[in-house]
């Protein structure tokens, strides 16, 4: 199980962060940093979740997108100016968990206005999926290890969500319905992958220290 597995193929995502980097390089010789395209980004998304919360599905689907370009720019100003940082790439990955609960917060205050329970159970195991997501990665990467794969990284959950919302209530369920399934399906196929490494290497049964 690997990348290739992604809702987006490999090949496909290295063209669009070679696109992004030639398109924002000109932001680095004005001096702006990554990390403030990172809290830019927060802030779209902030404003999203809030759009989204107020019933304004098609605009926070439109939102939703612009703020993806943004959570993908900061990253490729980093690399088109050489400023790629230890704590840049924390505090992206950070930043992207809020934003992602704001969102899906959001939905879930707009579902209860409504008395929608299935969308608020839906959204509420989206976000769980999506943390145990970047838990399992962060957790593999604290053991020296790799887990960057699954079906449904952060940006297939993003087009995924804004194509549910810009189109009406109906769509709105069934994207969260695939959503609730790939990510943790995608949780999952991390598991396996570290657990596989560590069969590879003849250390899956070692004690290992409670994360703190």
């Amino acid at each position: 199980m690997d990348g290739d597995l992604a809702v987006f193929p490999l090949w496909l995502q290295g063209r669009a962060r070679r696109v992004a980097e030639r398109l924002i390089g000109p932001l680095g010789a004005l001096g702006i940093s990554p990390n403030s395209l990172t809290l830019l980004g927060l802030g779209l998304n902030l404003v999203t979740a809030a759009v989204v919360g107020g019933g304004q599905y098609r605009l926070g689907a439109a939102l939703l997108l612009v703020s993806a370009i943004f959570d993908m720019f900061d990253g490729a100003l980093a690399r088109a100016t050489g400023r790629q940082t230890r704590f840049g790439a924390f505090l992206d990955s950070v930043l992207d968990r809020y934003s992602e609960a704001a969102i899906l917060g959001g939905l879930i205050y707009v579902s209860l206005q409504h008395h929608q329970l299935a969308t608020v159970v839906l959204a509420y195991a989206v976000a769980i999926g999506s943390l145990l997501i970047s838990y399992t990665r962060a957790r593999a990467e604290g053991l020296g290890l790799d887990a960057k794969v699954g079906i449904a990284p952060r940006p297939e959950r993003i087009v995924i969500l804004a194509i549910g919302l810009a189109i009406n209530q109906t769509t709105i369920v069934a994207a969260l319905v695939v959503l609730a399934v790939l990510t943790h399906v995608t949780a999952l196929q991390r598991i396996y992958h570290v657990w596989r490494q560590l069969r590879d290497d003849g250390h899956a049964a070692e004690p290992a220290a409670a994360p703190q």
